[in-house]
């Protein structure tokens, strides 16, 4: 998390930064750096003083949660570019839902197409996002 925010600050800083009310093109990525740096540093000082119980079980790695979460990101990306903003929507949900045990299919669809309806009332309605709602078969 430090290597990432410190190389958004870096990036950013190759743009204008700005003021508070006159934001640059750098601005939000140098203020998102700064804060992803400060969380890492916080995370990694509260992990050198927890405490060492030797009681703990480890778990093995979550490989559901890890492959779930990275289709729902290619699912986004490809159906984004040939689907259109809905098919798009609801798939990065629904397969990231998939990721946790405790949700079965019905919670999963229930809860993307919930998510379809506020992102469409919210970023293409309200904020008038140019991203087609469907766009099957088009790049």
């Amino acid at each position: 998390m430090i290597a990432i925010g410190l190389a958004a600050i870096v990036g950013g800083r190759r743009y204008p930064l700005g003021t508070l009310s006159r934001m640059g093109p750098g601005y939000f990525p140098v203020a998102l750096g700064v804060i992803l740096t400060l969380l890492g540093v916080g995370i990694a000082a509260t992990a050198r003083f927890a405490s060492r119980g030797g009681d703990e079980k480890v778990l093995p790695p979550e490989w559901r949660g890890w492959l779930c979460v990275g289709l729902s990101i290619v699912a986004f990306v490809v159906l984004g570019r040939y689907g259109g903003f809905i098919p798009a929507t609801f798939a990065v949900v629904f397969i990231s839902a998939l990721a946790d045990r405790q949700n079965g299919l019905v919670a999963a669809i229930v809860l993307g197409l919930a998510m379809v309806l506020v992102c469409v009332v919210v970023f293409w309605w309200a904020l008038q996002m140019t991203f087609p709602l469907f766009g099957w078969g088009t790049a």
